[in-house]
Parts: C-alpha cells; structure tokens; sequence
C-alpha cells in the first residue's frame, strides 16, 4: 500500500460493511458493492461451486444471475467482527422462491488496509459429501495461509 495509511477499523464499522454487501447483493448494485468491497476482492466458494470468483464486477455477474434466475434475495441473521484480526463472520439465510429452496450458511470477511472487504469465504450449512477427500473451499490456499492440512 506504500504510504498510503492502515484504515482504522472498529467492530460497528466492519458489521456495517457487511449489511452493506448483502444489501448490494439483494439490489445488484455494482456501486454499493464498490463502497464495501475491493476492486481485488476474491470470493471463495464450496467446491463445486466453480470457484472462486475474483473482482467486484464478476461477483456482481454472479450474484445477479442468480436474482434473476430465481429471485434469490438474502437475509442477515448475525454478524460478528473483531477489529484486531480484521475479520467478520456472518450468518445469513438465502431464499430462492423460484426453486422453492432456503438455504443457510455463513461467511468469512477479511478487510484490507483501506477498511474494505477483500475476502469472503462461504460455508453452507449442510451435510457433508463423502464422495469428495476434502471438504473444502475451492481453490482456497489452505496451507499457505496456516490452515491445518
């Protein structure tokens, strides 16, 4: 970031931004997502999933074919943030009228040193899949990043 200043972050800021990316979600908005999320954004997702997803305009790409597709919309159950490891967790529930489906889940935030989200890492809450070796995120960097392997 060069001399550019570590962005102060505290917990109500960091839920904020949070609400926020669901709110962009929900209206597919690319300019609300640009006010929480980073340009360099990366969107983990659960294998399978064809990710993960990198950049604001792909995860806007995404998320509202998805709206269109099955008039998905999503809700905030919870969020939690600490503002010494820079990361929020989320609890959120997605409807899909169109294919009669309610799923839950919950995602994992990091921030980056402007405040702004530059990773999100989605966990479904759902059965696991004994035909797969890992149930993993795809293409999440597990061991580079300290995660036990």
């Amino acid at each position: 970031m060069g001399s550019r200043e570590r962005a102060t972050l505290d917990r109500a800021t960091m839920e904020a931004a949070v609400q926020q990316y669901f709110e962009a979600c929900n209206k597919v908005d690319r300019d609300l997502f640009a006010r929480c999320v980073s340009e360099r954004v990366v969107h983990y997702l659960a294998h399978g999933m064809s990710g993960p997803v990198p950049g604001i305009d792909p995860i806007v790409e995404r998320w509202g074919a998805d709206v269109r597709a099955n008039d998905s919309h999503w809700a905030v159950d919870a969020v939690y943030a600490d503002e010494h490891s820079r990361t929020a967790v989320c609890e959120w529930t997605a409807f899909k009228p169109r294919l009669g489906k309610v799923l839950r889940g919950a995602e994992v935030y990091r921030f980056d040193d402007a405040g702004l989200i530059d990773e999100v890492r989605i966990y479904y809450a759902s059965r696991r899949d004994d035909t797969v070796a890992a149930n993993e995120l795809e293409g999440f960097p597990y061991a580079e990043r300290g995660f036990a392997t």
